[in-house]
């Protein structure tokens, strides 16, 4: 597995200090209100062009492989050889800044946040890198983990892999418990607290087989509605672990 894409100069960082993985559609920004649909008319398009499949055929593909993988350009790959970056390129390839929206302020609160901050996202890196800049929060983080990196041996290991979660912690170089994972899917945080990590569950509706409910599962430290609402803990000392609700 590759290393996260430096984004600035690493800072140095006490030996107490936490390490912040952040999702990012439905996270930093609210992915749901355009970028997803825009996505997702691209993304039917292209497999039914690549299969040469009926439209509601493709799209039942495409879903089956999403919930089977966690990314369906990994499903298309193994099964029908179609270039996974190919695919994420074309899928993603679109005019995004007009579709960004996210909290105020996002990037004055994630500058006070302490110790590092790292973008780990199933999206691609390119399309990873316009929306943080879209966002004016690129420079707030300290690298990005994009599904280019998560291929060991070739092989895509996206989240919720708990292959992958394993190898970030080793990456890292920290224990496990010092790593916070702020995520909108809940899967995705079960493997990482299988690893030992921390987790946030940033509840989204409009994310992908969210359950409308107000309660969490045990491997959820924290559900918050709002990551404003997280950051302004962090900041005040609240740190995710307390299975505080907010």
């Amino acid at each position: 597995m590759k290393a996260p894409s430096p984004l600035r100069r690493r800072r140095a960082v006490r030996p107490d200090e936490p390490v912040w993985l952040f999702d990012l559609d439905n996270t930093l920004h609210d992915a749901s209100r355009g970028i997803f649909r825009a996505i997702d008319r691209r993304m039917g398009a292209a497999v039914a062009q690549a299969l040469d499949l009926p439209q509601d055929q493709a799209d039942a593909l495409r879903l089956h492989y999403w919930q089977r993988y966690g990314a369906t350009a990994i499903g298309l790959a193994r099964h029908h050889g179609v270039s996974l970056r190919q695919f994420l390129a074309t899928c993603h390839d679109f005019d995004i800044a007009p579709l960004v929206h996210a909290e105020t302020g996002l990037a004055a609160r994630l500058r006070g946040l302490p110790g590092r901050r790292i973008v780990l996202t199933n999206a691609p890196a390119h399309y990873a890198r316009r929306v943080l800049n879209a966002l004016g929060i690129l420079q707030e983080f300290d690298g990005l983990w994009a599904i280019d990196h998560m291929m060991p041996m070739g092989l895509a290991r996206p989240k919720p892999s708990p292959g992958l979660m394993r190898m970030v912690v080793a990456r890292l170089g920290v224990p496990a418990r010092r790593i916070i994972l702020v995520e909108d899917t809940e899967r995705n945080l079960k493997s990482a607290r299988q690893v030992g990590m921390r987790t946030v569950w940033l509840y989204h509706p409009g994310t992908p087989f969210s359950r409308q409910r107000n309660g969490r599962d045990l491997y959820v430290d924290a559900r918050i509605n709002r990551l404003g609402t997280l950051l302004l803990q962090a900041r005040a000392g609240r740190m995710p672990g307390n299975r505080d609700r907010a």
